[in-house]
């Protein structure tokens, strides 16, 4: 069979892949660095501030008189409800606007939001500055995952997500380390107000870097000006009818809801059931969350951008792992008599646990196209983290008041048993869907470009 001669059309094509090649080898510059660090420190105070109430909990339990079940929904349920749905229009506003403009406007409402949590001096003005703060961090993570999938190329951007996403680790140690001194020197009302002053001024620091280009570092080139931009029920319809966006989103959901229902219980459950004293948390706990978290996310990155252009699987093959190594450790930690050797058992869970972020983001972000990629990314968090930050802490403080009638001294201690379960279930996921990533071919060509 004869070949069909190369038209001028073609040329331009072998033109534009030659030159995604060049730029896919490229590393990443001053500039690329300079945007990935400032995202950094935004999502740093993003996670500082949602980890506060967790890191707080007893001392705003003492003050406020909550129960378990009342700390895990403003925690979980109230928050996920603004957290997750407001990020879907944010996400389509963000897909056809300024998406460093939208990232500064929420990040100066969270920053206000968390101010008047500081405030606050009942229960029901908690929870509404609390699902305030949820309004503005839906703005936060999803078009900063577009920035930096527009700014790094592809044989790249593993390895800066997962820099990215050294911000919950960071947060979370910087908000324990800060927020239990500050409690334990002044007031828990005091963290909220100086955290949301500093968030007031990444807002400003933010509105500095320049948005790029859509579609800037893929393979195909930059979207053209007048490319016509996607749909909001044209990006769900494709979104939940994609079997790997789909997956991709149950198995991160199940992960999730194991991080959140440990993450919002684990400093209650060390203080009351383990012996462990503010300052003690603020010192020791704050260590294992930094190095765990920090580790996880460059881990993962690295392992993702290592063996994903080998075998699309990896995508999931490594969060299944990683969970599968992390279960006995776990049930060691909620076992331990004392409070040293609970940390040091945890210390490899909280390595383990978040193995499947990165990956996860990375493997959303390359399917869709560059036009779709915020909305898709809001949509991945919005099922993500409304099973996840949603139902794991609001499930985990049902459970342990569930059990205080027969088990009073422990209940907690029986409620993190039973998330144990939710290991199993997310690492089945994970199995599927590298199953499902072994059989699309469709994932073997620039994806970028995919309807």
């Amino acid at each position: 069979m004869t070949a069909a001669p190369l038209t001028s059309t073609d040329g331009l094509d072998m033109q534009a892949a030659e030159a995604a090649r060049t730029a896919d080898d490229r590393r990443p510059g001053v500039r690329e660095w300079t945007v990935l660090l400032v995202l950094l420190a935004v999502y740093i105070l993003n996670f500082l501030d949602r980890s506060l109430l967790a890191i707080l909990a007893k001392p705003i339990q003492d003050s406020l008189h909550i129960s378990d079940t009342q700390l895990g929904l403003i925690g979980g349920l109230y928050f996920a409800a603004f957290y997750c749905f407001i990020a879907i229009p944010i996400g389509w506003i963000a897909d056809r606007f300024n998406r460093v403009r939208v990232l500064s406007l929420a990040c100066a409402v969270w920053s206000i939001a968390t101010t008047c949590c500081g405030l606050a001096t009942t229960y029901p003005q908690l929870v509404a500055a609390r699902m305030m703060v949820g309004f503005g961090e839906a703005g936060g993570v999803p078009p900063s995952y577009a920035i930096i999938v527009d700014t790094f190329a592809p044989r790249r951007r593993g390895f800066a997500l997962g820099i990215y996403n050294l911000g919950p680790g960071v947060g979370a140690a910087i908000g324990v380390a800060f927020g239990a001194s500050i409690a334990a020197a002044f007031d828990w009302h005091d963290a909220f107000i100086a955290i949301g002053a500093a968030g007031l001024l990444a807002a400003v620091v933010v509105s500095l870097i320049r948005d790029p280009v859509r579609g800037a570092t893929d393979p195909g080139g930059p979207l053209a000006a007048d490319h016509a931009k996607s749909g909001f029920f044209a990006t769900a319809a494709m979104f939940f009818s994609r079997p790997v966006l789909l997956l991709a989103s149950l198995a991160s959901s199940a992960a999730n809801f194991i991080t959140y229902g440990l993450g919002n219980f684990a400093t209650l459950f060390l203080m009351r059931e383990k012996g462990m004293t503010l300052r003690e948390v603020a010192l020791w706990y704050a260590l294992v969350v930094v190095i765990g978290m920090s580790a996880s996310m460059l881990l993962s990155g690295r392992l993702t951008d290592r063996y994903v252009h080998r075998f699309r699987e990896a995508y999931a093959v490594v969060p299944a792992v990683a969970l599968t190594l992390a279960i006995p450790f776990y049930l060691g930690f909620v076992w331990a008599p004392t409070w040293p050797l609970a940390l040091v058992l945890l210390l490899v869970p909280m390595t383990l646990n978040f193995f499947y972020l990165s990956p996860s983001v990375a493997l959303v972000q390359e399917v869709v196209r560059p036009d779709q990629r915020v909305m898709a990314g809001a949509l991945f968090l919005l099922v993500m983290n409304f099973i996840g930050l949603g139902l794991g802490p609001t499930y985990v403080g049902a459970m342990s008041d569930h059990f205080r009638a027969a088990h009073p001294t422990n209940s907690l201690q029986i409620a993190l048993y039973t998330l144990a379960g939710f290991y199993i279930v997310a690492i089945l996921l994970f199995l599927w869907l590298a199953r499902i990533l072994k059989r699309s071919s469709h994932l073997s060509q620039p994806a970028s470009r995919a309807a």
